[in-house]
């Protein structure tokens, strides 16, 4: 296991050491001794989370407030995505800064999601299944989420807007403005 750091402050790569031979391959995908060595985070993960989408299909940009707040391991299990992580903390001095990498079945590659940060994907192969780790508890009172296609964000999902498939739940999503605004922020 191999630690990278991002631009975004807290938020990491993790590189896995695959085992591979004539019969397939292993590699270790969470060891929580040596996730907390390298990052001098511990991470109590309580909840797994799994999905699968086609291509095109883009699931964000989500966060949980408040006490519900969540850190996100996030892998791909089959297929290819372009990963988000958005720093929503306004202490931060990263705060509405994105962070943004192709996470496939054979990078075998992890995106840490700090607490305070909002998270999507996008769907670049024909399908994917996407599994994470969480270290809280879902909390749909506590639910939040940020325009995929804010303009303030101006995330490059690398794909055309024609091609893009959101929930009717994400088109309702909050402009950034809007969200700095209930967070206090001018």
């Amino acid at each position: 296991m191999k630690i990278e750091e991002t631009p975004l402050k807290d938020c990491v790569l993790i590189h896995n050491s695959v085992f591979n031979d004539d019969r397939g391959f292993f590699f270790e995908s969470f060891n929580a001794e040596r996730f907390c060595n390298l990052t001098g985070k511990f991470i109590n993960f309580v909840q797994d989370n799994q999905s699968h989408s086609v291509r095109g299909v883009l699931r964000g940009i989500h966060f949980q407030k408040g006490e519900h707040a969540q850190s996100k391991l996030v892998r791909v299990i089959k297929g290819e995505v372009l990963d988000v992580a958005v720093d929503l903390r306004p202490a931060s001095p990263t705060f509405g800064q994105y962070f943004s990498v192709i996470l496939s079945d054979t990078s075998n590659t992890q995106l840490f999601v700090p607490r305070g940060f909002g998270h999507g994907f996008i769907v670049l192969s024909q399908e994917v299944d996407f599994f994470y780790k969480c270290d809280n508890f879902y909390n749909k009172a506590s639910e939040g989420g940020i325009m995929y296609n804010d303009l303030d964000l101006n995330i490059d999902w690398k794909m055309n807007a024609s091609e893009i498939l959101v929930s009717k739940k994400d088109e309702q999503n909050l402009s950034f403005a809007a969200f700095k605004k209930s967070m206090g922020c001018s």
